[in-house]
């Protein structure tokens, strides 16, 4: 386990330290464990439009807050009846979820996307392409419901005059609370990191998520190292674009480490019994 876990760690640190290296050190001596000269010029190129970095942490979490809570909203209005044995047509329910597990390919996506829905260029490009719903959450779900929640307990609310809207609000949700976690940390997960709908989807800038508008700037810190906007630019400033690849991957991966920790504990225990 102490060996595992060092395997998580330190990569991490050794990430953070380049961060925070200069960027001749790194390209004479390589990576270690403590910088031998600090820098924070790779911070300060990302910063320098900070308007932009606020903006896109801003969108990542509106789009992560409003996408994990339609998520698993979703789910659990899919998971719930599917668990129950008396749905009718339950067969064909489980089918239509299962088959979207199959995907029909990007270009399709997005052709229906674009050209039926017109959601680009707008904040639910973000949101429903791929992430809103998905058929391994509604599995995961629909087992723990099924292993979890007794049918006696079901069965006494009905007694007791409950209808199926009060007994999953009352009962099983409230008895839901770790895979419901666990399910929310894998769905905001999957959002906050999420690049590839704002590649393409998103044309304007002010829509960029914090992980998209990270990966345009190194992508444009890669362009000037190239040469391609010409010589005499490129040898008039000096980009610290190794140090540039770290500091990227530190502000996309920090609000994740600060909010795990309340989380873990849930998703250990949801893991568990939905796979049970």
């Amino acid at each position: 386990m102490i060996l595992l876990s060092a395997m998580c760690i330190v990569p991490f640190i050794l990430l953070i330290m380049s961060s925070i290296t200069k960027e001749n050190i790194l390209l004479k001596y390589g990576y270690s464990f403590w910088p031998r000269e600090i820098s924070f010029d790779a911070y300060k190129t990302l910063l320098v439009d900070s308007g932009s970095i606020v903006r896109g942490y801003i969108i990542s979490a509106l789009v992560t807050v409003v996408g994990t809570v339609a998520n698993l909203t979703l789910t659990t209005l899919f998971a719930y009846p599917l668990s129950r044995k008396e749905l009718p047509g339950k067969a064909f329910f489980s089918f239509v979820i299962f088959f979207t597990m199959f995907n029909g390919g990007l270009v399709p996506s997005y052709m229906m996307w674009t050209g039926i829905f017109h959601i680009k260029n707008t904040i639910w490009a973000l949101i429903v392409p791929n992430l809103l719903m998905g058929a391994f959450y509604v599995i995961m779900m629909r087992t723990y419901f099924t292993t979890n929640i007794p049918d006696a307990v079901i069965e006494a609310a009905r007694i007791d005059g409950a209808g199926e809207w009060r007994i999953l609000a009352k009962i099983v949700l409230p008895m839901s609370t770790p895979i419901i976690a666990t399910l929310a940390l894998l769905v905001g997960l999957g959002y906050w990191n999420d690049w590839l709908n704002g590649l393409y989807y998103i044309n304007n800038d002010k829509l960029y998520s914090i992980q998209v508008l990270l990966n345009k700037m190194l992508l444009d810190v890669q362009y000037l190292m190239s040469g391609a906007s010409g010589g005499a630019l490129t040898q008039s400033i000096t980009l610290p674009a190794t140090g540039i690849k770290m500091a990227v991957a530190v502000m996309g991966a920090l609000p994740i480490l600060v909010v795990y920790p309340f989380f873990q504990k849930y998703f250990v225990k949801g893991i568990v019994i939905g796979a049970v």
